[in-house]
């Protein structure tokens, strides 16, 4: 008796327990009945089924990153471009994701990476080595998250972001990019430089003009306030000499004197007689 009974109990509990799954977080589930999806996209917490008639598949909800190996590919005038892009992903819809690719992750990364690699070809053969390289990547990445989101509408998967990590040159191109983009800046500096010559120029005669006029200016104000002090210098001698006409004679010839004896080597052969000498000859 105590035998059946362990028996029944242990039979009810395993069939409870049959009855229950746990669905975690990050989690999203699908219920089946006989290989029919009776019930989809599961919240996680804790479920009830059919022991023996019910079965469930349990999918990761979590972000998926798929980092693919970089690829090669051709721009509009049949350059190689080597790119390396990621794309990240979830699954929104667990009975379409069921349905389009067997609830296979490994299948799905298979054909999102190919659909990103016909995305990025077609923009990138659109496209020239420099607007590749001069254009904004937020563009390309825009375009392909647009065409992405279109072309798995029906997989019940969701594209969070599309991301381009870098884009390298084959080494002749990258070399052929260069020399024209240093050829480019080199004909704008030489264009700023002729214009900063050409205003340097300008600024220079204008200065030079300036500066003429300027001295032309200040010597002719010189010249008449020169010609000003002469004339009254002129005017306070003519006074003073008819004052006293013997001392200013007096005076001069002292000037003379100092003016022609101020170095102790100079010679003057003069006739002591001459009018230069008068004052040393009156005798008192």
């Amino acid at each position: 008796m105590k035998s059946a009974l362990s028996i029944l109990i242990a039979a009810l509990l395993f069939i409870g327990s049959s009855a229950l799954f746990t669905v975690q977080q990050g989690e999203t589930a699908l219920v089946f009945r006989f290989g029919e999806i009776v019930e989809d996209n599961l919240k996680p917490g804790l479920h009830f089924k059919t022991p023996f008639v019910n079965n469930v598949r349990k999918f990761d909800a979590r972000l998926q990153t798929l980092d693919a190996d970089p690829e090669r590919y051709l721009t509009s005038e049949k350059k190689n471009l080597l790119v390396d892009s990621f794309v990240q992903w979830r699954i929104s819809d667990a009975k379409r994701f069921y349905t389009a690719m067997n609830g296979d992750i490994r299948l799905a990364n298979m054909r999102l990476a190919q659909i990103i690699k016909d995305g990025l070809r077609a923009e990138f053969g659109s496209r020239t080595v420099q607007e590749v390289i001069s254009q904004d990547r937020k563009v390309i990445v825009k375009d392909i998250q647009a065409d992405t989101r279109q072309s798995v509408a029906d997989f019940g998967i969701d594209i969070i972001d599309v991301r381009i990590k870098r884009v390298d040159l084959p080494q002749n191109v990258s070399e052929s990019v260069y020399q024209r983009m240093e050829a480019e800046r080199n004909r704008v500096a030489k264009d700023l430089r002729s214009q900063g010559a050409e205003a340097a120029e300008r600024i220079r005669a204008d200065a030079d003009r300036q500066r003429t006029i300027i001295i032309a200016d200040a010597f002719r104000d010189a010249e008449t306030i020169r010609g000003e002090g002469d004339a009254k210098a002129a005017g306070i001698y003519a006074k003073a000499y008819s004052k006293d006409a013997e001392f200013y004679s007096f005076y001069q010839s002292l000037t003379a004197y100092q003016e022609a004896f101020k170095d102790k080597s100079d010679v003057m052969v003069v006739d002591p007689k001459s009018d230069f000498f008068k004052f040393f000859n009156q005798q008192k």
